[in-house]
């Protein structure tokens, strides 16, 4: 029985797909000097920065500097950034039934203050696990076993909700149950996962299952 929900952010919570991968586009035109398509980019969907910006030719000395004008750019592209229809409403109703609440994302505390703070679904949300908590960052488990040590949650009784394969993997390797939020899904054909949720609102039914 599902005790504890945990959430992805980007994707899953707060569509952010336009302003992440414009911003980026526009990031490594000015240190590049060349233009990248959006699919050619969309794989940094739900991993940390630091490890992206390297797969995209950004040498390892450049990556802090290069990641901090990625989210210069962001905040320009932040009215693109809104919440998933019907998440705020689940937000509440699992305050109010006292279901333990909270987020692993990729994002660091600064990108999170910056990207998502804003959108005011902090109060519903007890335990945060942002990439500069851990070592290791999603798929490896090591976010969600955060989590799990901090909030005291059991494994068997905890679900983690996410958009891509990353977020699949990391659940998996912690002994979680996952869902994959179709919603924010960009590729959800291709995540050969049986627990798949259309809707935020189906998120309650995962309480009413024995």
């Amino acid at each position: 029985m599902v005790r504890a929900i945990v959430f992805d952010v980007d994707g899953t919570l707060i569509d952010t797909e336009d302003a992440v991968l414009k911003s980026l586009q526009q990031a490594l035109l000015e240190v590049q000097g060349r233009s990248r398509s959006l699919d050619e980019i969309r794989f940094v969907l739900g991993i940390p920065g630091a490890r992206a910006l390297p797969k995209l030719g950004i040498a390892p000395e450049d990556v802090d500097r290069v990641n901090e004008r990625w989210n210069v750019f962001m905040k320009d592209h932040f009215d693109s950034i809104s919440i998933f229809p019907g998440i705020m409403d689940v937000l509440k109703l699992l305050k109010e039934k006292g279901v333990p609440t909270g987020i692993v994302t990729s994002k660091t505390r600064q990108e999170l203050e910056h990207d998502f703070v804003p959108f005011g679904m902090m109060e519903y949300l007890s335990l945060v696990v942002c990439a500069d908590d851990t070592v290791h960052h999603k798929p490896h488990p090591e976010p969600i076993l955060k989590w799990l040590e901090r909030s005291g949650a059991e494994p068997n009784e905890t679900i983690y909700i996410g958009d891509t394969s990353y977020d699949l993997e990391c659940a998996q390797g912690a002994g979680v149950d996952f869902g994959l939020a179709v919603w924010g899904c960009r590729n959800h054909g291709e995540i050969d996962y049986l627990r798949r949720l259309e809707r935020p609102q189906e998120i309650l039914t995962l309480l009413e299952e024995k």
